[in-house]
């Protein structure tokens, strides 16, 4: 599905939904959500490795297109990097997601309390949910737009 910018359609909302819509990169965003609200403050390569089971080349690889995308930042300490969760790029998205989400339930729309410390984070936590399980409700409003 190809989702065309409009008045209210950052340009870049197309390529963070190309980003998330891959399972491994989920996977990953939800370690470092999980991650930040324990306290942490970075997580290396070889603890998503370790923690995910999946390998470190598939892991870099992933990584390089969340960060090209701006949802993780990186930090260097040495030979070794340490990534965060960049929660901005998933705000606008969660912006434009949570009319669709109403459209959909009205009235009835889940109340939905996310046990995370900060806004930023919960933006992060809606917005994952959102992107794997709403793609029909963006779909079917974007039909009944004629796009």
């Amino acid at each position: 599905m190809v989702l065309r910018a409009g008045a209210d359609y950052p340009d870049h909302m197309t390529d963070i939904f190309d980003v998330i819509a891959d399972g491994t990169r989920r996977d990953i965003l939800q370690l470092l959500l999980r991650r930040t609200t324990e306290g942490e403050t970075g997580t290396s390569v070889s603890q998503i490795v370790a923690d995910l089971g999946i390998s470190q080349p598939t892991v870099s690889k992933h990584l390089k297109v969340l960060r090209d995308a701006e949802l993780v930042s990186v930090r260097e300490d040495g030979q070794r990097r340490f990534y965060s969760l960049a929660v901005e790029p998933l705000e606008v998205v969660d912006d434009w997601l949570v009319p669709f989400l109403v459209d959909a339930y009205g009235d009835e729309a889940p109340d939905i309390d996310y046990p995370v410390p900060d806004s930023a984070a919960h933006a992060a936590e809606v917005v994952g949910r959102a992107a794997a399980s709403a793609k029909h409700v963006v779909a079917n409003a974007l039909k009944r737009l004629g796009a």
